[in-house]
């Protein structure tokens, strides 16, 4: 048994010695420098929960990571239960919808909703031609862009545990609710729904997780109007010399992120994380 042990380290070495240079080692520089820039203390972590401009940034993250983590798990769901539960042609539609957007890159997509949502885009020019708006209407360069690209980017990874959890429902659960006389509405709601829970909070919380951490997105689509805690990092790293600020930022995330990866793990099973 300890042979067999010490076998799996042997194998898991290069891995985990990897995983340390490449993420282990920088993010302990971030923390020295966090602690000692542009003086040693913890100053830095005192201009984050006091600095307005870092709080609203902080603020305006929360509340688009949340909208975004709720119209993804609605379009999500609904994807998935035509995957799962539809007709041979619609299953094959909904796959064809989920995977393609995996061979696009975040940049092509960003830059495909900024040509679609601008005042000058396909929307607002048609709109404009068929007389149902005098002017552009906002779309981009706002919070609504920042949410409409994200979104987009993350049903994709939203759709898999919920998937899984349905296709782990028991037909027989069905079966016996509808011949207890229950309406398709009430079994959907009061017992589909409540047994595809266990995927609804891990792709919420995978959702929320890689929203977070959103750059190239928000910096495209928002224009510079919604700035999101990634794009403050890259704000006081590359154009301000507040290396240590920035660098008290990106530990709070990292934690915060940690804090959510550990919840799904006690709460989620890692099939329903899988598909």
């Amino acid at each position: 048994m300890i042979a067999k042990s010490s076998g799996k380290l042997l194998l898991l070495a290069p891995l985990l010695l990897f995983l340390g240079l490449a993420y282990v080692v920088p993010f302990l520089g971030i923390v020295r420098w966090s602690f000692t820039l542009p003086e040693p203390g913890i100053g830095q972590y005192r201009a984050v929960f006091s600095d307005p401009l870092v709080q609203s940034v902080f603020l305006r993250t929360l509340r688009i990571c949340l909208v975004v983590t709720a119209a993804s798990l609605l379009a999500a769901y609904a994807i998935a239960y035509v995957w799962v539960r539809g007709t041979r042609l619609q299953r094959m539609l909904a796959e064809f919808c989920i995977l393609v957007p995996f061979w696009i890159s975040v940049l092509t997509r960003a830059f495909g909703w900024l040509a679609l949502l601008s005042n000058r885009g396909l929307i607002n020019t048609w709109l404009e031609a068929a007389g149902i708006t005098s002017e552009p209407l906002a779309l981009a360069r706002n919070e609504l862009g920042v949410i409409i690209g994200m979104t987009h980017f993350l049903i994709p990874f939203a759709v898999f545990p919920i998937a899984s959890a349905m296709r782990s429902i028991d037909e027989r659960v069905l079966l016996a609710a509808r011949g207890m006389g229950a309406s398709r509405s009430r079994i959907f709601w009061t017992v589909f729904v409540p047994l595809t829970s266990g995927g609804l909070i891990g792709a919420a919380l995978i959702v929320f997780v890689f929203a977070l951490g959103f750059f190239v997105t928000p910096a495209i689509l928002g224009g510079g109007r919604s700035v999101m805690v990634a794009e403050l990092v890259y704000l006081r790293i590359f154009q301000s010399p507040d290396w240590g600020l920035g660098a008290a930022i990106s530990v709070i995330l990292v934690l915060f992120i940690g804090v959510l990866l550990a919840m799904m793990r006690r709460f989620i099973k890692p099939a329903h994380l899988v598909g």
